[in-house]
């Protein structure tokens, strides 16, 4: 059902259509250079007013991804970079996503700020296991993000005070991607396609400068957050210029455990895994 015009176009609605444009540029659906869809034809394939789409359309425009030009139509600037020297192209998150799962035994270890990257390529391995494209025995995915209580430097008013709408936005996102990541799992169990499915996330008061991911044991992603200068709408429709970070784009690095423990695959992926575990047992709280 559309909504009607001047609808959620601030709230989850706004929020649910932006990250799967996001994904659907990062994975190569949308390729730099190329045209998006006409604002009228995504408000139809997406159910929602033409309003909630421009609103989108204005946030990609801030987050760098796009780019609008009278007469010429909206076009891909940029998508998600990773290391020039690693295999997967704008999809090495994708890629590496799609081969952990791929394994008989599913691991996953996640420390970030809002998991939105993340619930996107998981909802597309969900996918896979429906249709029978893979079949993984069992599947643990742990999630570690950022608190409520933590007072972040970002996303921050450019000039003057905090404002502590965009933190209860930040939150909102972070809430809705957990749940989106935790749902999706929980229905895999449900319907019994996977024997062992266990998804469990925590908070913790650690404001992230780098989004990790730990692999199956054996291959590590990180990438940093950028800090960048762009406008936020809020829910009201108020605009605010601020500090926040772009972590949609952020250059990934790989790193994977190999037969010499001396090697800096090996090393990396064995540190960071030590270092989740600390974190996770000993700082972290049950987002319950």
């Amino acid at each position: 059902m559309t909504n009607p015009p001047g609808g959620d176009g601030g709230g989850e609605v706004f929020r649910r259509v932006a990250a799967q444009l996001r994904t659907a540029m990062s994975d190569g659906t949308y390729t730099v250079g190329s045209l998006l869809p006409p604002q009228r034809e995504l408000a139809e394939r997406f159910g929602v007013a033409k309003d909630t789409i421009r609103r989108v359309m204005n946030e990609l425009v801030g987050e760098g991804w796009i780019e609008g030009r009278v007469g010429s139509g909206t076009r891909v600037v940029k998508v998600q970079r990773v290391h020039p020297g690693q295999s997967g192209g704008p999809g090495l998150l994708r890629t590496v996503v799609g081969e952990t799962f791929a394994a008989d035994h599913v691991t996953m270890d996640v420390f970030s700020l809002t998991a939105e990257t993340l619930s996107g390529h998981l909802a597309e391995q969900v996918r896979r296991v429906r249709e029978g494209e893979i079949s993984p025995s069992s599947i643990k995915v742990r999630l570690l993000l950022p608190d409520a209580q933590t007072q972040m430097p970002y996303p921050s008013p450019k000039d003057g005070p905090g404002d502590a709408r965009l933190a209860a936005r930040m939150h909102e996102l972070s809430a809705l991607h957990s749940e989106l990541i935790r749902t999706s799992l929980e229905g895999l169990r449900r319907e019994r396609l996977v024997a062992e499915v266990s998804e469990e996330i925590r908070r913790v008061p650690l404001t992230p400068h780098a989004k990790l991911y730990l692999f199956n044991g054996t291959t590590a992603l990180q990438g940093y957050y950028k800090i960048v200068e762009r406008r936020i709408e809020l829910a009201d429709g108020e605009e605010l210029d601020t500090i926040d970070v772009l972590g949609l784009r952020a250059m990934l690095f790989r790193y994977v455990k190999d037969g010499d423990p001396a090697s800096l695959g090996s090393v990396f992926v064995a540190d960071s895994q030590e270092w989740f575990d600390s974190v996770w047992d000993l700082l972290a709280v049950s987002d319950a």
